[in-house]
Formats: structure tokens, sequence, C-alpha cells
């Protein structure tokens, strides 16, 4: 399994606990610990059979198994390179995926919202018509620009325009809604910060060989 504390991969070994009964069944945790960071997971599962919860349960007799320590899996921590005024929304939205997929998605959406209009420039409307901007200008690779269309079409955004309109607004969202948009965030921040910063250093060490030879430098 991934450690979702640090992110490193490690065969895991789980140890269960049984912590009870009451009327909705038996209740238990599993935990494991990383040997890289050394710190424990920890599942609280409900189970449909008053047994001891150590036993091997088969996935209709687990009603519930969800995690509670960490609240969610961690994700790669983000560059230097990105601006703290997007990055800042960025963990704000990772941290709160965990209690509330709604609450993630807004704050996503408001970060996405902000990258366009403060980083990219579009025209500010919509983020409806902000993500078409983008995508008319082809200057994302096809890839991404797939990525980011499909903020709308995972968000339904035709169905629930209120997400285009008030970005900020706690709403139903579709299933997957919320890490999508997170992902998405992640990949535009590489193309536009990371990798804008990679060519920055390229082109500075290019121009200072030119300069050593005499040579105007490069456009």
């Amino acid at each position: 399994m991934k450690c979702p504390h640090c992110l490193v991969s490690f065969h895991d070994a789980w140890e269960a606990v049984s912590i009870g009964s009451d009327t909705e069944g038996h209740w238990g945790i599993r935990r494991t610990a990383c040997p890289e960071c050394k710190r424990i997971t920890v599942y609280l599962g409900h189970a449909n059979v008053a047994t001891g919860f150590g036993m091997k349960l088969g996935p209709e007799q687990v009603a519930k198994d969800f995690m509670v320590r960490p609240k969610a899996q961690a994700r790669s921590p983000l560059p230097a390179a990105v601006h703290p005024i997007f990055a800042e929304d960025y963990k704000e939205a990772c941290v709160t995926l965990a209690d509330s997929a709604k609450a993630s998605a807004a704050l996503s959406r408001r970060c996405l919202q902000k990258l366009l209009r403060d980083h990219v420039g579009v025209k500010h409307s919509d983020l409806a018509k902000e993500i078409q901007e983008v995508l008319d200008s082809n200057k994302l690779p096809s890839d991404l620009a797939n990525a980011l269309d499909a903020v709308r079409v995972v968000g339904n955004f035709a169905a629930h325009p209120i997400k285009s309109t008030n970005t900020g607004e706690i709403i139903e969202v579709e299933p997957l809604e919320a890490e999508w948009q997170l992902d998405t965030l992640e990949a535009l921040f590489d193309f536009y910060f990371v990798r804008t910063e990679e060519l920055k250093k390229r082109r500075d060490a290019a121009n200072a060989k030119l300069a050593e030879a005499g040579k105007p430098p490069m456009k």
C-alpha cells in the first residue's frame, strides 16, 4: 500500500482490534504502521456481524470502513514556485476534502477561477466561459486542456450553473468531482509555474554562456 502520510509504498501488515457492539452492529479498528515515516494509519470499521472484528470479513459483511488517521490520503506537496495566493486555497481544499467534498470543491473552484483571472489573464466572466477562453487560446497541451474541460463535465455545470456563477457556493457535488478538481489544479500549477520556472533557468544559463562567447542573448 501507499502510506497516506508520506506517500511511500510499503508491504502492509494490519492489526485488527474490536472496540465493541451497539444497536447498529459490531465496531472495530484496523491499523498499520509505515516503516518509512513511522506513523500509524487507522481505519474505523462497522461490521454487520457481532463477532470478533479481527476475523476476515467479506465485503457483504462490512457496512462501513473509513480512514480516521490521517483523515485523508496525503497529496504531493506543491513546488515552491506556486504563488502563495493559489497554494493557500489549494491546501485548504485538500485538508477539507476528508470532512466535506462539497466544501473542498467550492474552494477548488474559487482557486481555479483566481488562477485563470489573476495569472492567466482571462476576461472576468463565469467560470465556464473563463475555462472556454483558456481552451480556445490553444496554449495548453491537449491532455491538460482535456483535464480542464472535464472540470465542467464532471461537475455537470450545465445542470448546476451556480457552480460557474458563484464558485464559492457550497452545494452538492458529483462523485469524484472534488478530487478531479484538485488533480487538475496540480497539473495547471505544474504547467504555469514549474515548467515556466525551469525554462527561465535554462534560458538564463544559455544566455550566460552566450555572453561569455560574446554572442547576443536569446530573445
